[in-house]
């Protein structure tokens, strides 16, 4: 598939491209927010994903302020391979 030009109008886009470019947009979500999200990343209970953060395995994946909590996928698994 030929690369969409970003000028392009919306109307002017087949169907085909018009999902292309929406496929593009929705899989560059790189990060997940708060228990439930790093829960969701590792497939898992939010008790589970709870110990997983405090053992300190996915620490330089997990930035933390106060009770906010934002989790960069791909380091977050990369930290789980390497493990």
């Amino acid at each position: 598939m030929k690369e969409v030009n970003p000028k392009t109008l919306v109307g002017n886009l087949t169907v085909e491209q018009l999902l292309e470019v929406s496929k593009k947009l929705n899989s560059e979500k790189k990060y997940e927010y708060g228990m439930k999200g790093l829960a969701k990343i590792l497939g898992c209970s939010l008790s589970k994903a709870a110990k997983m953060k405090a053992s300190g395995i996915l620490d330089k994946a997990i930035i933390q302020n106060k009770n906010i909590i934002i989790i960069d996928k791909d380091l977050a698994l990369e930290l789980l391979d390497e493990k």
